[in-house]
Formats: C-alpha cells, sequence, structure tokens
C-alpha cells in the first residue's frame, strides 16, 4: 500500500475498441496501475447488435452502456492494481475519441436506451469514423461559404462529415422522429461527465472543434435555416449547455458514480476532453512550435499557436481548444493504423501468417521485419493514405486509397511499407500545409499506439526529414487526462505547471537519415501529383466508383 500522504488522480480514456483506466500520482506523474475493458459491443459498422439489422456503408455505431461499464470495470482494476487506497484518489480526468456524439433526453438518457428506440440505428452513439454524413457536410460547407460565415475560415474552408453539424443533419434528414425527440445532442466526452458527477457541461475543446463554437457562440440561426428550416434552432436547442474551460471542475463525483467506480463521492471531476488535445501535456508538447501527432487507427495532429491563422484543410483554429489562453490548431488522417490492420486481414496470403507464426511474433510485426531489409524505394510503388477518406488537408471522406506501381512481382511486404510510407508522406502533407501558412512547424512529438513499432517511427523521421520526441509513456491520453484532473483538484496551479511535473517526453528519439531523406524527397514529389490530380483535380472519380458500389449493393 502506497503511502496515506501521498494524493492519486485517475485517468480515463475512452477509444475506439476499449476504455482504460491509469492511477498517476499526481506529485510527479507516475504511473501506478492500470484497468482495461474492451467495449462488448466493439464497433457496429455492419449491423445493428440489438436487431441485426444490416448498416449501410459508411456507419459507425457504439452503444453508450460500454462507456458506464468502463468506470465499472476498468476503473475498480486500474485502483487494485496500483494498490492504493482508494481515499487518496482526489480527482478524475477522462477524455474520448470525437466527434463521438449521440442523442438524449434532457435528462442524459440517451434514447438507444429507451424501448422504443432500440431498433432504430439513428438513436445510438455515431463514432468518430461515421463518415455517411458526407453529404449533409458538403451542404454544411456550401451553405457556409455561400453565406461567407467567417469562421469557416478556421476550419480550413471544409467542414467534416465527422462533426456534429452533418451528423445531426443526417438523423433530421433520415430519421426526423429521432431528430425531434432528441433534446440534447451530445459529445460522448461531455455525457460520460454527466454520468459521473450529474453535471451537464460542455468542453470548450469539443465544441470548438466538433460543433464551431468561436467567439462565444455556435453559427447563427439564419445559417442553421439555410441548411433546413427545421434545423434553424439546432444549436439552442439541443447544444445548449454552460461550456466550460480546460483543466477547471465539472463537478463532483455522485454517490452513483462512486458506487461504479469505488472512489470517494465528493472528489474533483475535470472538463472533459478530446483524446489526441488531452494528450499534450502528457508529451509535454504546450508551446507554441510543438506538433503532436498522436498516431493510432488514425492519427490527430495538434499544436499550440500563439496567433491565429487559416490552415487551408485544417480541422480548426480554437482560443483555449488545448491549453487555456492560446491558440489550438487540429489536423488529421483518418485511416493510419486501421490502413494496416486492413490489408493484413484482407490482403496477406496464408503463407505469411504461417510463418510469422512459426517465428513465435505478430503478422504486423513479420511484415514489418521484411519492409525493413528494403532499401528506400526498392518496391517501385506510391499509395495514397485515403482507405478511410481524407480528413487533412482534403477534408474528404468520399476519397479513397490509391497503390501506383504494382506488378506481378510484387510482394505484401513491399505494399505494408508503400502503405507505412504513404501515412508518413499525409503526415508531411499536414505539416507543410502550416508552414507554408506561417504556423511554424518547429519540434515534431509523437505518441499512441504506433510507437511501438520503431521502423515506422524511421521511416516517419526520413520522410518529414525532421527528429522525433516521443511521449515517454504506453498511455497517453490517459495520463493526460490525469494531468487534467490534478489541476482540476488543485494540486497543481494550470496545465502547464502540471505537464512540467507529470509529462514525460524522450526527445530526439529518431533522427532522420539524409541519404534516406533525400529519396523520400523524390517519392513524396511523386505523391504529392497524384495527391493533387485524385484529390482536387479529378476528385469525382472516386465518387462515381462509390455511386455505382451503392447502387450495385442496393
Amino acid at each position: 500500500m502506497a503511502e496515506s500522504d501521498d494524493q492519486y488522480v485517475i485517468g480515463i480514456d475512452f477509444g475506439t475498441l476499449s476504455g482504460r483506466a491509469v492511477v498517476v500520482r499526481a506529485s510527479d506523474g507516475e504511473e501506478l496501475g492500470s484497468g482495461e475493458l474492451q467495449f462488448p459491443h466493439a464497433v457496429m459498422d455492419r449491423e445493428l447488435a440489438e436487431t441485426g439489422e444490416r448498416l449501410p456503408p459508411a456507419w459507425a455505431l457504439q452503444d453508450p452502456q460500454d462507456y458506464v461499464d468502463v468506470l465499472r470495470h476498468a476503473v475498480p482494476d486500474a485502483v487494485k492494481d496500483a494498490g492504493i487506497d482508494p481515499a487518496s484518489v482526489v480527482g478524475v480526468g477522462t477524455d474520448f475519441t470525437a466527434c463521438t456524439i449521440l442523442p438524449t433526453t434532457a435528462d442524459g438518457t440517451p434514447l438507444c436506451q429507451l424501448d422504443e428506440f432500440r431498433d432504430r440505428p439513428h438513436a445510438y452513439v455515431k463514432l468518430w469514423k461515421h463518415h455517411a454524413a458526407q453529404p449533409q457536410a458538403d451542404r454544411v460547407t456550401e451553405v457556409a461559404a455561400e453565406r461567407e460565415e467567417l469562421w469557416l475560415g478556421r476550419y480550413g474552408g471544409r467542414i467534416s462529415s465527422e462533426w456534429a453539424f452533418a451528423k445531426a443533419l443526417q438523423v433530421l434528414e433520415e430519421d426526423p422522429d429521432i431528430y425531434n425527440r432528441m433534446d440534447r445532442w451530445i459529445e460522448a466526452s461531455d455525457w460520460i461527465i454527466w454520468q459521473l458527477c450529474g453535471e451537464e457541461v460542455r468542453n470548450a475543446c469539443a465544441a470548438g472543434y466538433k460543433a464551431m463554437y468561436q467567439g462565444g457562440s455556435y453559427p447563427s440561426k439564419a445559417y442553421f435555416a439555410a441548411l433546413d428550416p427545421r434545423f434553424e434552432d439546432f444549436a439552442s436547442d439541443k447544444l445548449a449547455a454552460s461550456l466550460a474551460d480546460l483543466g477547471t471542475r465539472a463537478g463532483s463525483l455522485t454517490s452513483q458514480a462512486a458506487e461504479w467506480t469505488g472512489l470517494p463521492e465528493g472528489i474533483a471531476v475535470a472538463v472533459g476532453n478530446v483524446d489526441a488535445h488531452v494528450t499534450v501535456p502528457a508529451a509535454r508538447a504546450v508551446s507554441p512550435g510543438q506538433m503532436l501527432a498522436v498516431m493510432g487507427t488514425s492519427t490527430c495532429h495538434v499544436m499550440v499557436g500563439d496567433h491565429l491563422a487559416e490552415v487551408p484543410g485544417m480541422c480548426g483554429a480554437v482560443r483555449g481548444g488545448l491549453i487555456p489562453d492560446h491558440w489550438g490548431y487540429e489536423a488529421g488522417q483518418s485511416g493510419v493504423g486501421d490502413i494496416f490492420a486492413w490489408f493484413v486481414d484482407n490482403a496477406v496470403p496464408p503463407a505469411y501468417h504461417d510463418q510469422a507464426r512459426e517465428r513465435g511474433i505478430g503478422i504486423h510485426e513479420y511484415l514489418t521485419s521484411l519492409a525493413a531489409q528494403h532499401q528506400v524505394g526498392e518496391h517501385g510503388l506510391v499509395a495514397l493514405d485515403w482507405f478511410n477518406g481524407n480528413r487533412s488537408v482534403l477534408v474528404d471522406a468520399e476519397l479513397s486509397g490509391v497503390l501506383v506501381g504494382a506488378t506481378l512481382s510484387t510482394r505484401p511486404e513491399d505494399t505494408y511499407r508503400a502503405l507505412i510510407e504513404a501515412t508518413a508522406f499525409g503526415t508531411r502533407k499536414i505539416i507543410d500545409t502550416f508552414d507554408e501558412a506561417g504556423v511554424a512547424v518547429n519540434e515534431f512529438v509523437a505518441a499512441g499506439g504506433l510507437l511501438g513499432n520503431p521502423v515506422l517511427m524511421q521511416i516517419y523521421s526520413d520522410v518529414i526529414n525532421r527528429p522525433i520526441s516521443v511521449l515517454d509513456s504506453a498511455q497517453g491520453p490517459a495520463l493526460g487526462s490525469a494531468i487534467y484532473a490534478s489541476v482540476a483538484a488543485g494540486v497543481h496551479p494550470d496545465v502547464k505547471a502540471a505537464a512540467a511535473e507529470m509529462g514525460k517526453c524522450r526527445e530526439r528519439a529518431y533522427v532522420p537519415d539524409a541519404g534516406r531523406a533525400q529519396t523520400y524527397d523524390s517519392l513524396y514529389r511523386i505523391y504529392s501529383r497524384l495527391h493533387d490530380w485524385f484529390g482536387r483535380e479529378s476528385r469525382e472519380l472516386m465518387r462515381e466508383l462509390l455511386k455505382l458500389r451503392d447502387d450495385a449493393r442496393g
């Protein structure tokens, strides 16, 4: 049992497939124990679990009961693993994927938990990678451009299908009964806070990046009415709630939540946050010019800025969106680790799986070991990393993947390496776009699950031709949430001070090789030509393919 005078905070990270809780010593960031629960319903992207109903393409739903189950299982497991007295826990912080959003009643009950709506797909959580609202997203952008809405430039000039307005508009158009019944359209990051402290408190991060909250307000009623007359009161009726700054206290742990978690009733509950954004203090990337890439199933690129600039294709520039009193920038790639998983699951022959098992290693590790033997450019391939659409800088979920240069001699490890390189080229495109817009990227810091692949990380360093520092923790978002919890509990005075004491960063963990970087410059020029041709000059080509696919599926 740890010493009784130590204070602890708990960070809870709600990911795409699971929720993780980590117990952290508030004084120095030491991680003492963890617990994890795989979401029982996982991601519903093929059929609705309740009925078996087939879901259309590009859907991705979740069941919010899975999130409560994380509180009931992962948190007590983490406390037990840490061997601490629960009474010494002084605060809880959380983070979520975003925009992961759900419809609820006025008291926070998810519509999917009402018997009358259990069989209605639109009553469930729409996960961040629900991309079925692309037509609505196009209209959200077009109407804003026609009306010359000033806020549009702060989102790179194009609004994503992943965000709050497009998804809500899809509900309105496809299931108006659900839209009319919902009293709240709320980010899961705010909904879980509601469950913990009994208060509906919305966080400035998600509101700014995913619901275009700028300068103290959402877009005007006139704008929403221009989208659809029935949508006029969307913000005032469905989003209305108090908005709170990051690092502040949303409320106190309720008796119900204390029973779920085994933690003391009344301890501080920090305002909710977004998974990539909350990782900023964990990696000590709290100064202007430090770009943090949180690399996992997707990658989110965030950085603190000291001035406002409009970066084409960015996912938002929000005052206080990362840390208080600074501009926070976001960009991202909607498919990274998911691309590698898709390839392994669908395009790697059984013999490779057999060889991996014979060596006692996983198939990703085996393919990586083969790919690592290549010289740069040896495979003769270039790919576009759009297998889950493009988030930045084109902001189009209906773009799709491309592989150029394949021959009858192309092997699985060739393609695997080309896909890794494609995601690195996508990150370089984002860095270049920020630099060209006057938001200089002076340091690149990485976090997330892909840090476990050193070959991939070296390829990234060579492609972007910059040193890469790395978060020195396997639980970056959870550590970040714990840092915000320490501020909400009053252990540290502000986020920067807490990051200095609790954050963990290993500087210059990867350094580019000059020769490889030069060859990658040549490959990147080819990537850029393909990027602009498929993504700008001939973007309708991929939409035509999607339409043919959807028509064939009926």
